[in-house]
């Protein structure tokens, strides 16, 4: 599988910022606009998702207890166990980047994508990866502030307040609104689809270009990060099998098993950087660089996995949607790709 174009322009984005980050009142500026577009990108994710298809989904409880677990209790788990790997294969900056990616939701797009290649519960991965966003809201800083404490760029309860200000506030809004606003944004979700990309663009230049200026990227090395490469090569992989193999010991059937596997092996870039630049302040830059190189990696191993399911399914393996699913594929499945 080729690159993924929205990593291209999300390295541009790094260079820019590497060569000319935002000073002084230019930074200041960048900063306000970086706060607005996480919270109306949060807005946007509150009004696509329909609440009562998210309510249809419940059914399929077993399952997603399942990926929230997988998500939220095997993947910081693994993470805490990485500690060991400090000093030889990390350093204490890219290990608490490390540990911030396990906390962060699991995606809705991509593990849409690959289920439905895999010919797998292609509306049970939409409900999972919309419950995972919706609780990463609130799990992911809780968890922050349990695991990272002060080395996690100073988390305190100011940066909780900022978490529900920026993220949970205009989440609720776009649920409130939505059934005003909803069809709009299904209408254009194209559109605002770029407008997704580019807000987690800003966000991406405002993190790197404090970074530069606090001079934090002289701590990374290129030995550094081919080990960091190397620890999250295990780590996928680690959680390949363990989906899939302790789906099959849960008794999920194969199509089950797919949707848990995508969706509970994964990571959401676009979830993660707007709760990272909150978090870590001026360290953000070192703490999303795990998030973004996990990213692709999942994206082009995933893509084969899913590939290669798709030649041993049999000829009909999914189970029969319910109403009202393609819909929720529509309102739930919009958006970025980068997630």
């Amino acid at each position: 599988m080729p690159v993924d174009p929205y990593i291209l322009l999300l390295l541009g984005t790094v260079g820019l910022a590497a060569l000319l980050p935002a000073r002084g009142t230019g930074a200041d500026v960048v900063s306000g606009a970086s706060t607005a577009a996480i919270a109306f990108l949060f807005f946007l994710y509150g009004a696509r998702l329909s609440t009562r298809e998210a309510m249809d989904g419940l059914r399929h409880w077993r399952l997603h207890v399942t990926v929230l677990a997988c998500t939220f209790v095997v993947f910081p788990l693994l993470g805490l166990a990485a500690r060991g790997l400090v000093p030889v294969f990390l350093t204490d900056p890219l290990y608490q980047g490390l540990l911030f990616l396990t906390l962060v939701p699991s995606t809705i797009q991509s593990s849409i994508a690959f289920t439905s290649i895999a010919r797998g519960n292609v509306p049970a991965a939409i409900c999972a990866g919309s419950f995972s966003s919706l609780v990463g809201i609130v799990a992911t800083p809780l968890l922050a502030a349990a695991l990272l404490g002060g080395s996690g760029g100073g988390f305190s309860a100011d940066s909780l307040l900022k978490i529900v200000l920026q993220l949970l506030v205009p989440f609720v809004a776009g649920q409130v609104l939505r059934r005003w606003v909803g069809g709009f944004v299904a209408r254009h979700k194209k559109v605002l689809g770029l407008v997704d990309r580019g807000s987690i663009l800003l966000v991406v230049y405002a993190a790197f270009s404090e970074g530069m200026v606090q001079g934090i990227w002289h701590q990374v090395s290129p030995v550094r990060l081919a080990g960091l490469l190397a620890v999250e090569a295990v780590l996928l992989a680690v959680m390949l099998v363990l989906t899939w193999y302790g789906a099959k010991a849960l008794r999920f059937d194969r199509a089950d098993r797919i949707a848990i596997q995508f969706a509970g092996s994964k990571k959401s870039l676009a979830a993660g950087l707007p709760m990272a630049s909150v978090l870590f302040g001026a360290h953000a830059s070192l703490a999303v660089l795990p998030l973004m190189l996990f990213h692709q990696m999942q994206l082009m191993v995933c893509a084969v996995i899913a590939k290669r399911r798709s030649y041993d399914a049999p000829e009909d393996v999914s189970p029969p949607e319910p109403a009202g699913a393609s819909a929720s594929r529509t309102a739930v499945g919009t958006g970025s790709r980068s997630g």
